[in-house]
């Protein structure tokens, strides 16, 4: 039994070893370079101020009261013009704010329109239509698929929407230099695109898990071969040398971190869904309603002028339905907002108290609700630099978190300044917080909040990741090359020769045993 895992761990090594040396050198480019997108706050600052006079209809020429309710309503600038924009389900659809007609989709001068508003007038070179690239594999765009993609003189990619006509996507060429070696390559991205796409994330899956098998297997391996009693007769506690000897203790001291990081690995990719819930909790009834034009009888111009009063510059409006009650958010180029009521326009600090308790009650009428406001970040709802994964989602504070008594024991977060659901936890989502978002970012608070520590230990687990993938992909190579060898001492020496040659693991027992006299 003993020679099959030394056999396991051999042969899933030479697969592996180099794989794995490549996502430890990836990992530490994500540290600071992530996978390209646009953040909220790049979207912001390139909106100029909405126009108060003759800019908009009134809700009531864009929505259509017998037709289906949008989920949600923003008006913003796109390619110099006020548009609505209005969300249903995974498709939006554009309206001219000054006459209300249905816009869409966008060819290449409208494009061109885009990112005229997004970068000024420099030059720029209009690369065509593309499905899917490089930089635009995340699923979050498929809603706006195909897109435009346009080059600036300064080397940036910028992706616009056909759909919606936004820029959706800038790509600055440091940030695609970086990507070759970071998330690109981290994400077996190579795989995506072509005649394997439809398999990526199985292949992902499966290297993954082999790959823990392998770490596994590893650290078992190690421990069998370390001497803690008693040394061998050469003064050492492991019987290996040169490369080898750099592989078992390598092994013993970071074995059990790259063992987290690579199942982890797995984790993040939601194997066989296991992370998913199975009924999620439905929260369509903490709006109290859906979303027409009565309930929002100001116009916007008013909710404008309203809004300038109070010293808010606007570039973006979201009209919002909480429990029934309309309001309207308005949003400053540096993300600063304010809180409007739809039906008076009085300024408000948030949502008043006991319209949210009551939206949130509406979601469960049947459940006791436990309710607590979070005035800090804590181990599920925290902050990330903007480059990372997630790091681009809105985090404000203070937030109330919302327990639910629903089979999947959902939290629902709540941001009483807007209204906004900013996300559920079931007891699946928070077993990846564990399995995955921990283990793999150590994205613990009394790290994250003294980033030098964080950065130091990120670092050395992943050199001492590499001291072990490299030295493993040096010992796959180097039996392989005696693997060609005996071959060849087979085609040319004869039988004898052959069944010495090819009798499995006796030069690893006689090394080993000479080692232990």
């Amino acid at each position: 039994m003993k020679r099959y895992l030394y056999l396991w761990h051999r042969w899933l090594g030479i697969g592996l070893c180099l794989l794995l040396a490549l996502w430890f050198v990836s990992g530490l480019v994500m540290l600071y370079v992530g996978y390209p997108k646009l953040t909220f706050r790049e979207h912001l600052a390139q909106l100029p101020p909405l126009a108060q006079e003759h800019c908009c209809v009134p809700l009531s020429q864009v929505l259509n009261d017998a037709g289906p309710a949008p989920d949600s309503i923003r008006l913003t600038t796109v390619a110099g013009e006020p548009r609505y924009m209005l969300r249903y389900g995974q498709r939006t659809e554009v309206r001219d704010a000054r006459s209300g007609a249905q816009l869409g989709p966008f060819d290449q001068t409208q494009a061109l329109a885009a990112v005229r508003q997004f970068a000024g007038e420099g030059a720029v070179r209009y690369q065509g239509l593309v499905d899917e690239d490089a930089w635009t594999h995340s699923r979050g765009l498929d809603a706006d698929r195909p897109l435009h993609r346009v080059a600036l003189g300064n080397g940036t990619l910028l992706y616009i929407s056909s759909r919606s006509g936004g820029v959706v996507r800038d790509a600055t060429a440091t940030e695609r230099g970086w990507n070759w070696v970071g998330a690109w390559l981290h994400w077996v991205y190579p795989l995506r695109g072509g005649v394997l796409d439809r398999w990526w994330t199985d292949i992902v899956i499966y290297l993954s898990l082999a790959a823990t098998l392998m770490t596994l297997l590893g650290i078992v391996v190690g421990l069998l071969r370390w001497r803690f009693s008693k040394p061998y007769r050469n003064g050492s506690r492991s019987p290996y040398r040169g490369f080898a000897r750099w592989h078992h203790v390598g092994g013993l001291l970071f074995g059990v971190l790259a063992l987290t990081w690579i199942f982890s690995g797995l984790m993040s990719m939601n194997p066989w869904r296991v992370f998913a819930s199975p009924v999620p909790l439905d929260t369509a009834a903490y709006t109290g309603g859906e979303l027409r034009a009565a309930h929002f009888p100001l116009a916007p111009e008013q909710v404008l002028q309203q809004m300038q009063v109070n010293g808010m510059q606007v570039r973006e409006l979201h009209w919002r339905l909480v429990g029934g009650q309309g309001y309207v958010l308005g949003v400053d180029g540096d993300g600063d907002s304010l809180l409007l009521s739809a039906d008076s326009g009085e300024p408000l600090e948030a949502v008043p108290e006991q319209v949210l308790w009551r939206a949130a009650q509406a979601i469960r009428p049947q459940d006791e609700l436990q309710v607590e406001l979070l005035s800090a970040f804590d181990f599920y709802y925290y902050d990330r630099a903007q480059h990372s994964m997630l790091g681009h989602l809105p985090r404000p504070l203070p937030i109330l978190r919302v327990r639910f008594a629903d089979p999947a024991q959902t939290w629902l977060h709540i941001d009483p300044v807007s209204g906004a659901l900013l996300g559920q936890l079931d007891q699946r989502q928070r077993a990846s917080r564990w399995l995955f978002a921990l283990l793999h970012s150590w994205d613990w608070l009394p790290l994250l909040e003294r980033r030098p520590l964080w950065d130091g230990w990120m670092w050395l687990g992943s050199i001492g990741g590499l001291v072990i993938s490299v030295s493993g992909t040096v010992l796959g190579w180097r039996r392989l090359r005696r693997s060609r060898r005996r071959r060849g001492s087979v085609r040319s020496g004869g039988v004898q020769q052959a069944s010495i040659s090819l009798t499995p693991g006796r030069h690893d027992r006689q090394h080993n045993g000479n080692a232990q006299k």
